[in-house]
């Protein structure tokens, strides 16, 4: 329980602490953060609560993160739907508490996109659904890729939060314009069950296209690197 509590936990902070900051910051009047204030405030979120509770739980905090440290041999099967579980309910709690403090401001007129990701027309920057899975594809492959590596046995110990942090602010500061970034199913989840609408219909790809990256990096890994 105590490892479902942590990625509870994490998976809030991740949520709240990024999607909140693309919510309410990203163009506030006149000192917006943009699109690279949004990248690191993700990568602090993961960074932070690595450190907080990655002694704990391992700090997955993401669905395709736990299938891919079990494909890579390094997580055991037993434990990947309790953690996915604890993962979708942490998001989607931090998404309600996003709903709650924006129909607070004094000119709310509706949710808006509530920094859902999208193909097509609900891609900020108007790209396709193929340019959007291929993307969601190879950036959670190498994520995980990343992650694999940094936390191996042999990597220098203590700097794994560090790596995986920034890998996820790398990641945001590439795709940001071209999915709103997910690579991470639950995610993509919690903001568009608030969202709605077509948000909901295209989150398929959002499961799809992490799930599988992470899979493949986790059988690269495996195949090429935890044996050495």
């Amino acid at each position: 329980m105590k490892k479902l509590f942590a990625e509870f936990f994490g998976t809030f902070w991740l949520v709240f602490g990024g999607c909140g900051s693309a919510i309410f910051a990203a163009a506030y009047p006149d000192l917006g953060i943009g699109f690279v204030g949004v990248a690191l405030a993700f990568g602090l979120t993961v960074l932070t609560m690595a450190y907080a509770v990655g002694h704990i739980s391992g700090a997955h905090f993401n669905p395709a993160v736990s299938l891919g440290l079990w494909a890579g041999g390094k997580f055991p099967a037993k434990d990947v739907l309790g953690y996915i579980i604890a993962q979708l309910i942490g998001a989607i709690a931090a998404a309600g508490v996003l709903c709650l403090i924006v129909t607070g401001k004094s000119d709310f007129v509706d949710i808006g996109g509530f920094a859902a990701n999208g193909y097509g027309e609900l891609s900020p920057g108007g790209f396709s659904m193929t340019s959007v899975l291929i993307t969601e594809f190879v950036l959670t492959m190498f994520f995980l890729l990343i992650i694999l590596g940094s936390t191996y046995v042999k990597a220098p110990e203590g700097f794994a939060g560090i790596a995986i942090g920034l890998a996820l602010t790398l990641i945001h500061l590439i795709s940001i314009p071209i999915s709103n970034t997910s690579v991470n199913p639950a995610r993509s989840t919690s903001q568009a069950l608030f969202a709605g609408g077509e948000f909901t219909s295209q989150l398929w790809l959002f499961w799809l296209a992490p799930i599988a990256g992470a899979i493949i990096a986790g059988l690269i890994h495996k195949a090429l690197f935890s044996k050495e």
